[in-house]
C-alpha cells in the first residue's frame, strides 16, 4: 500500500491557491450506472462511490511500479479532483470496456478509472453526462453502525447525488491518508465497510471541531469555496 499522507497546510481540498495548483491538473473519473427502470438508491450510490475511490487507491496497479501508479502520483500531487458522470445501457458497456474497477453496492454500480488530464478524457467517458445524477432513497435509511467509518454530510449544504458522491470519495480518501498502517490494513481486509449519512444540524458544529478529516470544497462546482461538506468519522481517528 502506498503512503500518501498530506499536511493540512498543503491540503488538496483547500479553497485558496497553493503549490498544488501549479502542478499539471488531473481528475479521477467515476461513472455511476443509472438505468431508467432501476436507478440506484442515493445513499447506496454515495457509499459505493466512496468504496470505489478506496479500491482505486489500494489496487496493485495504482502503487509501486503498477501501470496506473504514475497517473495516481500526478493526480495526488495536484488538486484532488473527482468527477462523477452517469451511464446506462450501451454507454455503461462501453465504460466497462475501459481500464478501471467496478464496485457494486446493494443497488449501485460505480466504475472508477485511473486519473486522466483535466482536458484529456477518453471519448467514451467525455460524452457521458454529469447532470442527471439526482437520486433518491426509496426507503428510509436506517441508522448507521457506529462501529464502521461514517462519512457525515453537511446538513446545510445541498448537493446533487453526483456532487455528493465525489465529496464522499474525498472524505474516504482523507480518512485513508490519516490512518496508521495497521488501521489501513484492517479496513482494507474487511472490504472497506463504511456508511454515509447526513448529520443532524445540531451535531454538525461538534463534528467539524473534533479534529477529524474534513473536506472543504475548492468551489469548482455547485457550492461556495471553503464550504465544509463531509466529515470522515473513522473509529481509528476518534479522540485523537
Amino acid at each position: 500500500m502506498s503512503d500518501n499522507r498530506t499536511s493540512s497546510a498543503d491540503s488538496p481540498f483547500r479553497p485558496d491557491p497553493g503549490a498544488r495548483d501549479e502542478a499539471p491538473q488531473f481528475v479521477l473519473p467515476l461513472v455511476v450506472r443509472i438505468e431508467r427502470a432501476a436507478p440506484p438508491a442515493r445513499t447506496d450510490a454515495l457509499e459505493t462511490a466512496a468504496r470505489a475511490v478506496l479500491a482505486m487507491l489500494t489496487d496493485e496497479r495504482s502503487v509501486g511500479d503498477g501501470e496506473w501508479a504514475r497517473a495516481m502520483r500526478d493526480w495526488q500531487d495536484a488538486r484532488i479532483r473527482k468527477v462523477v458522470r452517469r451511464a446506462r445501457g450501451a454507454e455503461w458497456r462501453r465504460a466497462e470496456a475501459l481500464d478501471g474497477i467496478t464496485v457494486t453496492g446493494k443497488s449501485a454500480e460505480v466504475r472508477v478509472f485511473p486519473p486522466v488530464p483535466l482536458d484529456g478524457w477518453p471519448k467514451d467517458l467525455a460524452r457521458l453526462q454529469v447532470s442527471g445524477t439526482d437520486l433518491d432513497d426509496p426507503e428510509p435509511v436506517p441508522p448507521a453502525d457506529p462501529a464502521v467509518p461514517l462519512l457525515w454530510l453537511n446538513p446545510g449544504v445541498g448537493m446533487s447525488a453526483g456532487k455528493a458522491m465525489a465529496q464522499a470519495g474525498h472524505a474516504a480518501q482523507l480518512a485513508w491518508w490519516e490512518l496508521s498502517d495497521e488501521a489501513r490494513t484492517t479496513w482494507h481486509a474487511a472490504g472497506f465497510p463504511l456508511a454515509v449519512r447526513t448529520a443532524a444540524p445540531a451535531d454538525w458544529p461538534a463534528l467539524t471541531a473534533a479534529g477529524l478529516p474534513t473536506v472543504r470544497d475548492a468551489g469548482f462546482t455547485e457550492i461556495a469555496p471553503g464550504s465544509s461538506t463531509v466529515v470522515a468519522d473513522h473509529p481509528a481517528l476518534r479522540g485523537r
